[in-house]
């Protein structure tokens, strides 16, 4: 009969288990040494960093406290509670102050501000606010604060009237953007440049660049009509027309051209009465009554 000897193998499975604690010994010492080196290299003592250790344990603890508050309303709530001590404490909009408005209508400002009041300071939103402000069609832009304890102040700054928009039903008031402020009768729009035709208000901003290319014959210019969307037509005080080319460079060069034309014949105030200078270097002029002539633009022709 066999016989089968189990303390050989207990023997082995002894060493080897002795071997592998032994190992994580030695490997639980390298890492106590590497902590213990690298927390030694730090510019603090024992006693701070305990305390730096404390702190981080409280903080993560406060962050997690208040993450489950929020999660229950409860700083919705203090927020409220803080609001209402501040209105008892007459902490609340009682009065608003407005400034820069100079031809816009000052009440749908008040009436934007007074919304808020009997409010608690607390709880005015001032960019919300200023977001409704910069709704009006004269406001360019709102500067909103607090004056503690009772005042909200309002600086606006206004947009510029530039011109005059005549649509089929009205005429507007823009500024030099395009921006539409607001109707105008025709007796206050007397005076002002008229700006006219499809996508003309886009174009108000090139339109003053070639105006002042020739900055004798601006003020004489009453209206100028955009005309396929592509170029203008000049309406001057006098009532002549003047069709200018295609393109930003070409427009303002027979401009300039046509005003050396006026200063030495003195084109505006006769019978001419339309100038056609759509036609590269010269310029066709219209008398009523009269077949188109054609005159060179070039100085020297």
């Amino acid at each position: 009969m066999a016989t089968v000897n189990r303390k050989a193998k207990g023997v082995r499975r002894s060493t080897a288990a002795k071997g592998r604690a032994q190992t994580a010994r030695r490997a639980r010492a390298k890492t106590g040494s590497l902590v213990d080196s690298a927390i030694a290299a730090l510019p603090f003592t024992d006693e701070q960093l305990h305390r730096i250790f404390l702190v981080a344990i409280l903080g993560g603890a406060a962050a997690l406290a208040w993450f489950v508050a929020s999660l229950a309303g409860v700083p919705a709530l203090a927020q409220q509670q803080m609001a209402s001590f501040a209105a008892d404490a007459g902490f609340e909009v009682r009065k608003v102050r407005v400034t820069g408005v100079e031809r816009m209508n000052e009440l749908k400002v008040y009436e934007r501000a007074l919304a808020r009041r009997d409010r608690p300071m607390p709880l005015v939103d001032l960019e919300a606010l200023r977001a409704e402000l910069l709704e009006l069609s004269w406001v360019e832009d709102a500067r909103v604060s607090r004056q503690l304890p009772d005042s909200l102040v309002i600086d606006i700054v206004e947009r510029t009237p530039h011109a005059v928009l005549r649509k089929p039903d009205r005429l507007v008031l823009i500024d030099s953007t395009g921006a539409e402020l607001e109707p105008i009768s025709p007796d206050n729009a007397k005076g002002m440049l008229i700006v006219a035709g499809p996508g003309a208000s886009k174009q108000v901003g090139p339109l003053s660049d070639l105006l002042s290319a020739a900055p004798a014959i601006q003020p004489q210019v009453a209206e100028a009509e955009w005309v396929g969307n592509r170029r203008w037509n000049l309406t001057f005080d006098t009532g002549q027309v003047l069709a200018l080319p295609q393109g930003e460079d070409k427009s303002a060069g027979a401009l300039v051209a046509f005003a050396r034309l006026d200063g030495v014949n003195r084109l505006l105030g006769g019978k001419v009465a339309t100038f056609d200078m759509r036609a590269p270097d010269r310029i066709y002029m219209r008398v009523p009554g009269r077949a188109a002539q054609a005159m060179p633009t070039q100085e020297g022709q």
